[in-house]
């Protein structure tokens, strides 16, 4: 039996471990410690097959008090397969604690954050994160601004981009979220 080229092709990927891959999308390959925490975790396996809200967060910003928000958000959602990841930030008039214990305990204390939140990161310009730059380039809208949002669906592909002032129980990315867990 003879296989043509591209069945050959074909199946050598769907036997291979870059069939796997194609699930993951941008998140492939980002690993990030969880807040103050230690150990890095791959964004992949904790979280292939979700809807995602990626949110660069600031604990001293006039959009801070949206964590509340996004965390109403994140408990609705989170039993359909929806999780929102905060990734805090001081690119934006240094409006974030050094501390990564003192922003943890900032969230927890103040907004009861319950949401993922990773390690401070940057999240624009050449010294940006590798997957904020992904985000950025996928979408065109690099973060102006703190609480920048990206919504990804269940294969990491990026689908929104939402500036700042786009609170979390805003009507229109709502609708996209809704739309993105439709089959759950």
């Amino acid at each position: 039996m003879r296989f043509k080229p591209a069945a050959l092709l074909f199946s050598c990927l769907l036997a291979s471990p870059l069939s796997a891959l194609a699930t993951c999308g941008v998140l492939e390959g980002e690993n990030f410690r969880p807040l103050a925490g230690k150990e890095p975790v791959s964004l992949c396996e904790r979280y292939e097959g979700q809807v995602l809200l990626v949110v660069n967060t600031a604990s001293k910003c006039g959009f801070t008090p949206q964590y509340e928000g996004l965390e109403a958000l994140h408990q609705e959602l989170s039993g359909r397969g929806f999780a929102v990841l905060g990734f805090p930030s001081g690119d934006f008039m240094d409006q974030e604690f050094e501390d990564e214990s003192q922003i943890a305990e900032f969230c927890t204390n103040t907004y009861a954050v319950k949401f993922p939140m990773f390690e401070k990161v940057s999240v624009k310009g050449e010294q940006a994160a590798p997957f904020f730059r992904e985000l950025t380039e996928a979408t065109g809208q690099a973060p102006g601004w703190n609480f920048h949002k990206y919504l990804l669906n269940r294969e990491g592909e990026v689908v929104a981009s939402f500036g700042s002032r786009t609170r979390p129980d805003d009507p229109a990315m709502r609708a996209e979220i809704e739309k993105l867990l439709g089959g759950s």
